[in-house]
């Protein structure tokens, strides 16, 4: 009996994505340190070249080669950006910590390493997370931003790339490199979230209104 309850319990870890480990809804900075030391290999999402892990209480608004918008449960939205392209170049992190900023920090664990800044923007906060050549972008409430961010380090941490593939699609130019593209390290703060939305997926305000992408269970 014992046997099982252990075999259940390691079963239901591996399915939410759940730390042993209990988060502290009050210290963004201990939860992230908690769950980037994490080494994870689950996931419910692929594509050629990566694939990652989106936890149950997130859902697709639209969903993309290398890009997606998701929301949560409380309407948050969060802005996937997987930069294949760095990592098959190994971009160099030029982040700057900025003392201005609500909550500002390089990060570096498991032989990958980030950022994550958050500004405060009226009612609410704008978080810039990148880690392991991807970036979240999310505009949340102040009382979400904990679970937001536990969100956020569930999806980047879990990021693993096919390099065999990736040296096929960029060798082949297949991957283009656009004048117009995201910065990874760029942490401009927009005047309306909205604005850094539409910009990277036109089209925006009608996606809102379709039904939400359910994850292939």
């Amino acid at each position: 009996m014992k046997r099982l309850i252990v075999l259940l319990s390691i079963v239901l870890i591996l399915v939410t994505g759940c730390s042993i480990r209990k988060l502290d809804n009050n210290d963004i900075g201990k939860n992230i340190k908690m769950l980037l030391e994490e080494e994870v290999d689950f996931h419910n999402v692929y594509f050629d070249g990566y694939k990652y892990y989106v936890p149950k209480g997130l859902k697709f608004v639209n969903k993309e080669e290398y890009n997606a918008l998701l929301t949560d449960k409380m309407k948050n939205e969060y802005y996937l950006y997987v930069d294949a392209i760095s990592y098959y170049h190994k971009a160099e992190n030029t982040y700057k910590v900025d003392k201005s900023a609500h909550y500002s920090k390089l990060l570096d664990y498991n032989d990958k390493d980030g950022y994550i800044q958050i500004n405060e923007y009226e009612d609410k906060f704008f978080v810039q997370f990148v880690y392991n050549y991807a970036k979240v972008e999310a505009f949340v409430n102040k009382n979400d931003l904990s679970s937001a961010i536990n969100n956020i380090c569930y999806i980047l941490r879990s990021i693993k790339y096919n390099d065999k593939v990736l040296e096929s699609l960029i060798g082949d130019n297949i991957l283009s490199y656009q004048e117009e593209s995201f910065s990874l390290f760029d942490t401009e703060v927009e005047d309306d979230y909205l604005d850094v939305v539409e910009k990277y997926n036109p089209g925006y305000d009608k996606d809102l209104e379709d039904e939400k992408i359910e994850l292939d269970e």
